[in-house]
């Protein structure tokens, strides 16, 4: 096999040699190469991008496969250039190149797709930007829409910088997309794909920062490792019950849902998907769609990979991948380390003579992948370009792999250079700890809690008094308590000082009949706000705004708690009502109507409606009971033009709700919703949503009108509480007794019931 690979780059080096091991690769030629890809193979000096002269070469040259390495070729149509002339290209067309060449278009196939990410705004002018900015918060992330070679991210929480970001790339004729920041670490996963069938590679991360700690400007990165021991515990239970590790959520959720959608759009994928990914607490989310090997995680990814590299990209181009293709990979880890030129990534100066590259790479385990390297007249090895070389170390731990790495990199030296010295630190000294659904190890921040223990998870911050910044260890001060919640503020001189939001903590308190028990149900508050995060991320794929700013809480309310913008809230409950139970029902069988809506005669308690109504109540303050009210009411409180979006957003939700619910298998009988406006003006869904709490669901399968039916909610209390056996009148002025452990685990078990039929997953606590 004769393959051309199409680059100048580190990422181009790597896959030569990847290449160059593969015993069925008779040629590996390059173009343009660099310096060191000229030390291995045989470079054609063109330009990259130029597709008649890459075409023109592969024919001449007889070539078997064409790879096409970095991102610009590929968007301005090399591959299609190559395939017209019959020669297999492993790399996108540039129709779906766009993926990476448009940050909008890759949001608007993700949203098509149902793939988790990122909320986000497109803006072509400051003043959108400025409003997104406000609506989204600090940490705040722009990203030029085009190319950018890694370079066109700022993420900062100085609304100034991010703004100028945003006036430079519109000075430069482009826009720029705005979007919510994700909490948790970052993961890069490669899937090859054939335009239909897919096999990931191993994940790696990478460090986008050009100084340690995470400090300075983004790069295109200055090092990466692979394979990442923090994930391997990393597990949820699918909608079959089936457990499924970190890459098969990626594939079954990302990878797989968008090829679907670039099929369907008749623009196949094939190439590499490079999947930029963050594990936030609320799950995998996309950060980013790259249409090419990631640099620098390939110098460390193929490093490893023991799966001939020719013959695999060659099935990818020709289809020929199969829908159960397996990778070999070699034991141990292997490590990058980016060496970069002064002024990097600036205005990076070239020229400068680089020595000791042989006598780092006569080291054991270590090799030297050439980046922005040069020849000069003098035919020195010289630096041409930001990062200049990548040093890789292999060993049979991550440890020994940094270890080799590093010690090659002090072999290396010419004037100005830098690098990171805490590549894959965190790893090693194990602070990299995950949110939520995990493994034993990093499950969740906070602890467990069964019902042997005293008490349940505390939501106080310490401390709530009006001390100095300095004594705000969490950064929140509280605000406020309700029935089940608790306010906090930011704390002065916290990150989150000046920001118009709240932090709402989910207390495990309950209440029935407008009284707080003194018993908590253990996990009520994780298993909410979980299940509350999870229909958020579901209204938000369907273009309806939320509240929810971030989840990156204090460790103390890890899980319970999220980040709000304040809102100014409408001064009603919505309610919509698919089916005739409670508060409805009792209202009907004395008038025939629910807040003035007659119904047919001869409804059930259970008896689903014809359609579903909008059925509004009064907000009544802590201790008070809401009562219901008629739309004509409503209006008299908040005015027709609201009222009328109230009732239209309200009846929107409940359909998209139901519908999610039906799949699931579970009825969804109605809801109560509260809305608010943000600073824009936006009509915003606020507090706890879809939640047992603030909605009836009931099983499908023994749905049944004019039965009482089950609830996934807190009707095991109810019934207690109205019961003999707990000796309470309800009618009068005493606080109910304590609740039996049997109702107690028996409410708890039905609250994550209703989290686990609804989403599919296991939550573990």
């Amino acid at each position: 096999m004769k393959v051309l690979v199409v680059g100048p780059g580190g990422r181009e080096h790597a896959i030569v040699r990847a290449l160059l091991r593969d015993e069925a690769v008779t040629t590996v030629e390059a173009a343009p190469g660099n310096a060191g890809i000229a030390q291995d193979v045989t470079c054609h000096n063109l330009h990259a991008q130029d597709g008649a002269a890459v075409a023109s070469l592969a024919v001449v040259g007889r070539f078997d496969l064409v790879i096409i390495g970095p991102e610009a070729p590929l968007a301005a149509g090399v591959a299609d250039a190559v395939r017209d002339m019959g020669i297999p290209v492993f790399g996108p067309s540039a129709e779906a190149a766009r993926l990476e060449a448009s940050k909008s278009f890759a949001k608007e196939v993700m949203e098509a797709a149902g793939v988790p990410t990122a909320q986000a705004v497109h803006a072509d002018e400051l003043s959108a930007a400025e409003e997104s900015m406000d609506r989204f918060g600090p940490p705040f992330v722009i990203k030029d829409d085009g190319l950018a070679a890694g370079k066109g991210v700022v993420v900062t929480e100085d609304s100034a910088a991010a703004l100028a970001h945003a006036q430079a790339c519109f000075d430069a004729g482009g826009s720029v997309v705005i979007e919510e920041f994700l909490d948790g670490p970052e993961v890069s996963l490669f899937v090859l794909s054939d335009g239909e069938n897919m096999v990931p590679l191993s994940p790696a991360q990478d460090f986008k920062r050009i100084a340690d700690d995470d400090a300075g400007p983004n790069t295109g990165g200055m090092g990466a490792y692979t394979p990442l021991e923090w994930l391997e515990g990393y597990t949820e239970t699918d909608a079959s019950g089936v457990e499924r590790d970190f890459v098969q959520i990626v594939l079954d959720t990302v990878a797989a849902p968008t090829l679907a959608e670039m099929s369907r759009r008749g623009t196949p994928f094939v190439g590499v998907l490079y999947c930029g990914l963050a594990v936030t607490s609320r799950g995998v989310r996309v950060i980013e769609f790259n249409a090419r090997f990631g640099d620098p995680e390939t110098q460390a990814v193929l490093q490893r990979l023991a799966t001939p590299l020719g013959q695999l990209l060659l099935d990818c181009a020709t289809g020929s991948l199969g829908s159960d293709r397996r990778l070999e990979w070699a034991q141990g880890s292997a490590a990058g380390v980016v060496l970069a030129a002064e002024n990097y990534p600036e205005d990076p100066r070239r020229g400068d003579v680089i020595s000791g590259v042989e006598q780092a790479e006569a080291l054991e385990g270590v090799a030297v992948l050439h980046a922005g390297t040069a020849r000069d007249d003098q035919e020195q090895l010289v630096t041409a370009g930001g990062r200049v070389l990548a040093v890789v170390g292999t060993g049979d731990s991550l440890r020994d792999a940094v270890d080799r790495a590093y010690a090659g990199v002090a072999e290396i030296s010419w004037e100005g250079e830098q690098h990171r010295t805490d590549i894959a630190a965190k790893a090693l000294a194990g602070e990299i700890v995950l949110d939520g659904r995990s493994g034993p190890d990093a499950a969740r921040k906070a602890e467990d809690v069964s019902l042997s223990q005293e008490g349940v998870r505390s939501t106080e911050l310490p401390p709530s008094s009006e001390d100095p910044p300095e004594e705000y260890p969490a950064g929140w001060v509280h605000l406020s308590s309700g029935k089940v919640r608790d306010l906090y503020v930011p704390a002065p001189g916290s990150s989150w000082d000046g920001q118009d939001v709240v932090l709402m903590v989910a207390s495990d308190r309950i209440s029935a009949y407008d009284h707080v028990l003194s018993t908590p149900i253990p996990d009520k508050g994780i298993i909410l706000t979980q299940l509350s995060l999870w229909w958020f991320d579901q209204l938000e794929a369907a273009g309806i705004s939320h509240h929810v700013v971030s989840v990156d809480v204090p460790e103390e309310v890890a899980g319970r708690a999220m980040i709000c913008r304040r809102l100014e809230m409408v001064e009603a409950e919505c309610i919509a009502r698919g089916y005739l139970t409670g508060s409805g029902l009792a209202e009907y069988r004395e008038s025939g109507t629910v807040t003035g809506l007659r119904l047919p005669e001869g409804l059930q308690d259970g008896s689903a409606l014809e359609e579903p109504i909008f059925t509004p109540s009064s907000k009544a303050e802590q201790g008070d009971h809401d009562e219901n009210i008629s739309f004509e009411t409503l209006t008299e409180t908040v005015g027709v033009d609201l009222a009328m979006r109230l009732r239209e957003a309200t009846l929107r939700i409940y359909t998209l709700a139901e519908s999610t619910c039906r799949e699931a298998g579970v009825i969804l009988a109605d809801t109560k919703l509260e809305f608010g406006f943000d600073p824009n003006g936006t009509l915003t869904v606020a507090d706890e949503v879809l939640t047992p709490d603030s909605s009836r669901f009931w099983p499908a399968e023994t749905w049944e009108p004019g039965t009482s039916q089950p609830s996934f909610d807190k009707q095991f209390v109810r019934d207690w509480l109205t019961s003999s056996e707990s000796g309470w009148d309800r009618g009068s002025a005493q606080a109910p007794p304590e609740l039996p452990e049997e109702v107690v685990s028996a409410t708890r078990a039905r609250y994550l019931e209703a989290y686990e039929r609804l989403t599919g997953t296991e939550l573990l606590l």
